[in-house]
């Protein structure tokens, strides 16, 4: 017996050791909030013996790939993907993005979309996909209705005004730094998507979002008012076989007041299981078991 508790003290004395993880992740476009968020969440996880590495990937769908196959640790993915990724675990649900479609001044309602160039992002991006799934339900056919383009933000960036697409579509937490630019620099501005309920029956995906007045511009306004645009829940996944205890480390950052008070957006822990299509990962259960208290009323009426 004293053998047995002594194995158990000591046990118990090595899980308590510090320990230093490595974990890589993607972060998508070094222009928008998500990557930010990856680099507050370097920071802050770096103080829990947690390394981040960020990698570079083609795309979304490229990223679900990378985390399936086990040469990448962790990805921010939206909702509306396939998920068919045996491999793929859910670890926590954050805000949703909005659904941006940024148009030139002559576009003024849905109607006016028609045989528009729309530009949807690159070919592997989340951003296409999405997009071409809320246009279909508009009754717009591709190649037909309108003329899809796929250059990335940095190329678009380096486009003269008479060259930019009528349309751009960009899926990014509010403020994005790439809809300021097009707002201020080349006269675009915002469209209102005032279906998202009526959307949401047909796509589980799709979240309610408003974007307030003034966001972008105060002179001119941009939005002019309040409007609803189409929002979509984004997702930290990460491989079954990461360690569990790395992802314990990596929800305490996140969850952590110094990400909470620098990022644009609330973090709210109460919607971490809101589902992703993946089952929980185990670091997520681990997490979630060492909130619970361990004298509990049900145990000291014991």
């Amino acid at each position: 017996l004293i053998v047995i508790l002594l194995l158990i003290s000591a046990r118990l004395i090595f899980n308590l050791i510090p320990k230093n993880y490595i974990l890589s992740v993607t972060s998508g476009s070094v222009l928008s909030e998500r990557h930010f968020l990856i680099k507050l969440l370097q920071d802050e996880a770096a103080e829990n013996f947690l390394s981040l590495k960020v990698v570079k990937t083609a795309g979304s769908l490229d990223s679900l790939e990378l985390v399936n196959s086990g040469k990448v640790d962790l990805a921010l993915v939206p909702g509306g993907l396939i998920n068919s990724f045996p491999n793929v675990r859910h670890v926590a649900t954050l805000p949703p993005e909005f659904i941006h479609f940024l148009v030139k001044p002559h576009i003024r309602n849905l109607e006016d979309l028609k045989g528009k160039v729309i530009n949807m992002g690159e070919r592997r991006e989340s951003t296409r996909i999405l997009a071409r799934q809320i246009l279909s339900h508009l009754d717009f056919v591709a190649d037909s209705d309108y003329v899809e383009t796929n250059f990335s933000n940095e190329e678009l960036i380096g486009m003269r005004s008479d060259i930019l697409p009528d349309v751009i579509v960009e899926v990014s937490y509010a403020p994005s730094l790439l809809v300021d630019f097009f707002v201020k620099r080349h006269d675009y501005h915002l469209l209102a998507m005032p279906f998202p309920s009526a959307l949401a029956k047909r796509l589980s995906w799709i979240r309610n979002a408003t974007l307030n007045q003034y966001m972008y511009s105060i002179i001119p306004p941009v939005p002019s008012t309040d409007i609803p645009l189409a929002g979509v829940n984004l997702h930290l996944v990460t491989n079954a076989n990461v360690e569990p205890k790395a992802i314990v480390e990596l929800l305490k950052a996140l969850y952590g007041s110094q990400v909470n008070s620098r990022f644009s957006q609330k973090l709210v822990e109460e919607d971490l299981l809101i589902p992703s299509g993946y089952p929980v990962s185990a670091g997520t259960t681990l997490y979630l078991d060492s909130k619970k208290p361990m004298l509990t009323p049900e145990l000291t009426d014991k």
